[in-house]
């Protein structure tokens, strides 16, 4: 069924907006800690790396191509996803009855969820991660309308490339599995379609098995520790109070909610029942994994939209609305959503100046912001130490760090001020190792004193870490000193293969 060129205006209208303003709100601050790792493996693309599958670092490959190192450039992969997953909520809409209405609001609130906000603005694999998810349920709605097996091609095209970006939509992919068996649908699995999708979704995910084998699985080992740790420092332990309003936010619970019941206990959402499964399945499964909340923010569109309709529907049975109670609705629904967007913005847009009250404000929902402030000042600081060295021992001295952030820092900003490559045994930049000559002096960054003290040379403590707005974050809180180690008592070769860490 054609889409009516009004309907795809009004949606087209919203994502170009927020578009654009992602684009004017994404060129402040600076790169996230997790942006600059990105940035160091788009410029050595591989099919694989130990943090996540080879499709993100592509992307940013194409961005640095295409913008350079440009901090609005950079995200725009993030922005651009957000704003087609918003579309796609409003697809979902009309896939389940929506009208042109109903589908605007599903929109607007799937680009007013925190999640999206936030996610918009960071380069990361969770932004292009949440597209996925969106795209897999209105695919599957459109399986499921249509009747036409062939779209178990595109679905398998997708999953492959989720499964190239993160590997949990392994979950998204149990749900539909689920939602396959559990309805109607299950009369696909006598159909050639769904076995060429799933020949697809292997076949594209092919090259980064191949990888971790050649790797021994190394990912595994890595999201094993990083689990670990998130249980152990309690990242885990409200995984479902913050489903009620970290991804689609509080002010949204009720409208998602009522899609869920909607799509589980009445007549004409049972039709669209393989969403609610979509999602269902997901959230158990993560709840007896202990995943972290956002892990199934890219669920929530599709019970936005659910809920957009079922209240639309519940209105309709009401009886043609006077006009007065129409005009009240409206205004009403117009606050709601003006509301949602500035909640959402003061948490989720890079607006607010540096240590302002807006800034307060997001930084009590999360650190991301606070994580993009202080890398320039940083790399400076190295550099300062390292010429300070007398120009026999500078040449043979390297910049050791202890998280891929540092790392990724001292490679986008330290060329320009002479710095050498960093080297560190985190995550994929292990597998570099320690350069061509074995380092005789080590600048190491990310260190305390307690854990400089068992190191096996003699260090000393050369600066410290600082940000001209004083903000706080991991690097000025947790391991502000930088120290120098001369005096190495273990050769490289031996102890490289030993220092290899996940963070």
């Amino acid at each position: 069924m054609r889409l009516p060129r009004s309907h795809v205006v009004w949606l087209a209208l919203i994502a170009i907006a927020l578009f654009v303003l992602r684009l004017f709100s994404n060129q402040h601050y600076g790169f996230h800690r997790d942006e600059l790792a990105l940035l160091d493996d788009a410029r050595s693309l591989a099919w694989g790396y130990v943090a996540y599958p080879p499709l993100t670092p592509a992307l940013a490959r194409t961005s640095l191509e295409l913008f350079g190192d440009s901090l609005s450039g950079f995200r725009v992969f993030a922005a651009l996803a957000q704003s087609i997953a918003a579309v796609l909520a409003g697809l979902i809409a009309r896939e389940m009855g929506g009208t042109r209405a109903t589908q605007i609001v599903a929109a607007l609130f799937t680009a007013l969820a925190p999640f999206s906000m936030v996610a918009g603005g960071l380069m990361q694999y969770v932004s292009i991660d949440y597209l996925w998810w969106v795209l897999l349920a209105w695919l599957v709605l459109r399986l499921v309308n249509s009747g036409d097996a062939r779209w178990w091609l595109a679905i398998g095209a997708v999953i492959g490339l989720g499964m190239l970006t993160k590997y949990t939509m392994v979950f998204c992919v149990a749900g539909i599995v689920i939602a396959t068996l559990a309805t109607p649908l299950r009369s696909h699995l006598r159909s050639r379609w769904l076995w060429l999708g799933v020949a697809i979704s292997l076949l594209l995910f092919l090259p980064n098995a191949l990888w971790q084998w050649r790797h021994d699985f190394i990912s595994l080992d890595f999201l094993q520790f990083i689990h670990a740790r998130d249980v152990r420092i309690g990242r885990t332990r409200d995984f479902l109070v913050e489903q009620l309003y970290g991804n689609a936010g509080l002010m949204a619970l009720p409208v998602w909610f009522a899609g869920l019941v909607w799509l589980t206990l009445s007549k004409a959402g049972r039709r669209y029942a393989v969403v609610a499964w979509m999602y269902l399945v997901p959230l158990l499964l993560f709840v007896l994994a202990q995943g972290r909340s956002y892990y199934l923010a890219g669920a929530y569109p599709m019970l936005l939209a659910a809920g957009c309709v079922a209240i639309e529907q519940f209105l309709h049975r009401q009886g043609p609305l006077r006009t007065g109670y129409a005009l009240t609705g409206t205004a009403l629904l117009t606050v709601w959503v003006v509301a949602m967007a500035m909640a959402s913005g003061l948490i989720g847009l890079q607006f607010s100046p540096v240590n302002s009250a807006g800034w307060r404000i997001s930084r009590a929902a999360h650190d991301n912001f606070a994580e993009q402030i202080g890398w320039p000042e940083l790399v400076e600081e190295v550099a300062r130490i390292y010429h300070a060295l007398p120009p026999a021992e500078r040449a043979h001295t390297a910049v050791f760090t202890n998280n891929y952030g540092e790392a990724g820092a001292i490679n986008l900003y330290g060329p320009k001020l002479g710095l050498p490559t960093a080297i560190s045994p985190v995550n994929s930049y292990w597998y570099k190792g320690y350069g061509a000559t074995p380092p005789q002096t080590v600048i190491v960054l990310g260190d305390t004193p307690e854990d400089i003290a068992d190191a096996p040379a003699h260090c000393e403590f050369a600066g410290r870490v600082r940000n001209r707005h004083n903000v706080p974050n991991e690097e000025t809180e947790d391991h502000p000193d930088i120290f120098i180690c001369r005096d190495l008592r273990i050769p490289w070769p031996q102890a490289w293969p030993k220092m290899q860490k996940f963070g």
